[in-house]
């Protein structure tokens, strides 16, 4: 994922921008804030992408905020009915729950790709 800027467990996906001539990007999942950063060049991407997170951190920290995080743990999935009806009998036959059924197909999924 050479898309993909990392940083203190923050991450996103950056783009360029062939209008304003620059690299950008958002961190995304954050429901309360818009963290958003730009670059002419990577060097000034990678910086404003740290700046970015530090100081929202630290807000945070100011403010008595607990930080948002990206991804929570939990999602809704929308499989339609006939995947759903066939998720929800293979969980029975399995006696686990339909959660867990999808947590270990993402897992196998994520294993050999």
């Amino acid at each position: 994922m050479d898309n993909i800027m990392k940083y203190k467990g923050y991450w996103a996906e950056i783009r360029y921008s062939d209008e304003d001539e620059c690299f950008w990007g958002k961190i995304e999942g954050l429901k309360n804030t818009s963290i958003t950063f730009e670059g002419n060049t990577v060097k000034e991407l990678k910086k404003d992408f740290k700046d970015a997170i530090d100081f929202y951190l630290d807000n945070c920290k100011a403010c008595g905020d607990i930080p948002e995080k990206q991804c929570k743990g939990s999602l809704n999935v929308r499989l339609g009915t006939e995947l759903h009806t066939k998720a929800k009998m293979k969980s029975i036959e399995q006696n686990i729950s339909i959660n867990e059924l999808i947590k270990n197909a993402v897992m196998a999924y994520l294993k050999t790709n």
